[in-house]
């Protein structure tokens, strides 16, 4: 090989290289500093976007602002979750949003059936999903924290024996119940059901400390924080499980485990790489190689290290941790609350009633984009913290 080729390699091969570290390592980061008022009010914005678009207890699903049509399609999972999200801004003392909330919670109460020991939330005569049912606990006790009204609690523990019936001696959740067969279907999981049903316990736990709810959250937390993503062969270890640092941020009053500290600190790590990395996406060359995060991913994030953030503020062990996962948390919400469409934005569409207050990736917004968005900066704000608090 001449002198000249291989000069010519090395240098092609050091621009590549610097190129690969500015786009994943070195790339500056920007993160817009909003401050806490104007994060709730973003999330009151979004919380207005899902009202306006409330009929029957039913919310807008997914909306396409290019074609200004609404898709077709329902998922119940989400219609839960959207409520759930709409109590915790209640929580946070928006009011205004309670009558669109138990709209959407009434929608679910007239879908529950008896399943297992308790009541599951099913969208079809065959099945019930915990998900669904899980979220639906989720819904009920964020509407009782924030109302005090005890009017479903016989309802809330039913969902909650359906849950604790879908428990393995392992702590792992099976994700469906045959309403046929009057049994769990074995063998079938989800990576995201798992830690909304261990959220949904933990929560149970705090709203009721003397009933033994405690024991089933933590017997899943424990299959979490040290078998699950090995044992269902989930990919990007530890999985970016929200729902699992909701859970952690319920039971940390309690006093965790070495080995539930070790997991905040890795899920921690997970969260913080996936805010730097969307903070970098603004500036050359990132902008041109990477698509932007939709606004429920970033949300998603925010909701992560918003719980991580109150489980280091209760937990001495993770005393290191509590600038770090402020600083991503306040990133992160900076660009989400950046990425909103305002009034002026939405006057440039069709219909500015469903594009003012979303979060939109190539001209489509879903329900759940809102609903993680709005609980993610409810938490950067300091608006949300265990229901017992």
């Amino acid at each position: 090989m001449k002198a000249g080729t291989r000069v010519l390699g090395a240098a092609v091969l050091f621009a590549g290289s610097f190129v690969a570290l500015r786009v994943s390592f070195l790339a500056p980061e920007t993160c817009p500093a909003p401050g806490a008022p104007a994060l709730e009010d973003a999330a009151v914005a979004a919380g207005t976007w899902v009202q306006r678009g409330e009929r029957d207890g039913r919310y807008v699903y997914e909306y396409d602002r290019g074609d200004d049509r609404m898709t077709e399609g329902y998922n119940i999972v989400r219609h839960a979750g959207v409520t759930m999200s709409l109590y915790q801004l209640v929580r946070a003392g928006h009011g205004e949003v309670l009558e669109t909330a138990d709209a959407g919670l009434a929608e679910m109460l007239d879908h529950v059936v008896e399943a297992g020991d308790g009541l599951a939330y099913v969208d079809n005569d065959t099945r019930a999903s915990l998900g669904s049912s899980a979220l639906l606990a989720a819904a009920l006790a964020q509407r009782r924290a924030a109302t005090g009204d005890g009017s479903f609690d016989a309802e809330l523990r039913a969902v909650g024996r359906f849950l604790r019936g879908q428990m393995t001696p392992s702590g792992q959740m099976l994700s469906r119940y045959d309403l046929v067969e009057g049994a769990p279907v074995p063998d079938e999981t989800s990576k995201y059901y798992t830690g909304e049903a261990a959220w949904a316990l933990a929560l149970l736990h705090n709203l009721f400390p003397t009933e033994g709810w405690d024991r089933p959250a933590r017997q899943v937390l424990d299959y979490l924080a040290t078998r699950r993503d090995e044992v269902e062969d989930l990919d990007y270890r530890p999985w970016a499980d929200q729902w699992a640092a909701y859970t952690l941020a319920e039971l940390a009053p309690h006093g965790l485990a070495e080995h539930h500290v070790a997991y905040a600190r890795a899920l921690a790590e997970r969260f913080g790489m996936l805010v730097r990395t969307e903070s970098q996406k603004g500036s050359w060359p990132v902008a041109f190689i990477d698509a932007r995060a939709r606004g429920g991913g970033i949300g998603v994030w925010l909701e992560g290290l918003g719980s991580l953030s109150t489980v280091a503020k209760r937990d001495p062990r993770l005393v290191d941790l509590r600038e770090p996962l402020v600083d991503r948390l306040e990133c992160g919400a900076g660009i989400l609350a950046e990425r909103q469409e305002d009034e002026a934005d939405a006057a440039e569409w069709p219909d500015p009633e469903l594009v003012e207050g979303a979060w939109f990736r190539e001209n489509v917004t879903r329900m759940d984009d809102q609903q993680h968005a709005l609980s993610g900066l409810l938490l950067a704000a300091g608006r949300l913290g265990p229901v017992g608090s």
